[in-house]
């Protein structure tokens, strides 16, 4: 069974908690996550971009002069391409590029996320961490003493401000709500820092309180 270790905010191993793999998805399945990955960017193109083309031009839709007796080359409207102040070709359209993905299959790829940062070994707990007004020296030295200051997502239990406003100014570090991690938040961070009540909140959520107890 695999472990993730808990540290003190000093940078000490105090312990370890125990990972059932089926309870977080069984083998991994680097396709799901790709899919996961995928359409959490995607999700975040704005796809607003537009140009003009030649029917939202102004300008007569009559041929400038006749096809042909002129010895010049044909001509079409003054909304053509070739013309200044015409339409562009090919415009450019508004796209939304929103992917849709069940909600079990989301759930399923955050979990197997941080299944993936167990076996490599870049997942850990910190318990006793107490921030009572925002600083982020203290926040800081811990990330260092664990080996997560070369960038990590920390997951909390519910919003907590303290730690927020400690850390939002820390390079590559993102903060965010346990229940509100995503499988892309995971991958795009060397680390996965869970603090304690959120990790207890985390079981939960997946079952693994019950899979540590043969259920």
């Amino acid at each position: 069974m695999l472990t993730i270790p808990v540290y003190n905010p000093s940078g000490q191993i105090i312990g370890q908690e125990p990972i059932d793999e089926a309870a977080l998805g069984g083998p991994l399945n680097p396709r799901l996550l790709k899919q996961a990955l995928v359409r959490y960017q995607a999700n975040r193109r704005q796809g607003t971009v537009q140009t003009k083309g030649r029917s939202d031009v102004e300008g007569s839709t009559r041929k400038i002069y006749r096809q042909k007796g002129t010895g010049r080359a044909r001509m079409g409207t003054v909304r053509t391409p070739l013309r200044r102040g015409g339409g562009m070709a090919h415009a450019k359209r508004p796209r939304d590029f929103t992917q849709r993905m069940p909600a079990k299959m989301r759930r399923l790829a955050r979990n197997q996320a941080v299944l993936a940062k167990v076996r490599s070994q870049d997942a850990l707990i910190i318990s006793g961490l107490k921030i009572e007004t925002p600083k982020t020296a203290p926040l800081a030295r811990m990330l260092a003493a664990v080996g997560a200051d070369r960038g990590c997502v920390i997951a909390t239990r519910g919003v907590d401000p303290a730690v927020y406003k400690s850390g939002r100014n820390i390079p590559r570090t993102e903060i965010t709500d346990v229940a509100w991690l995503n499988a892309y938040q995971i991958l795009s961070h060397r680390k996965l820092v869970f603090l304690q009540d959120a990790f207890e909140q985390f079981k939960q959520t997946v079952g693994l309180e019950r899979a540590a107890a043969g259920e």
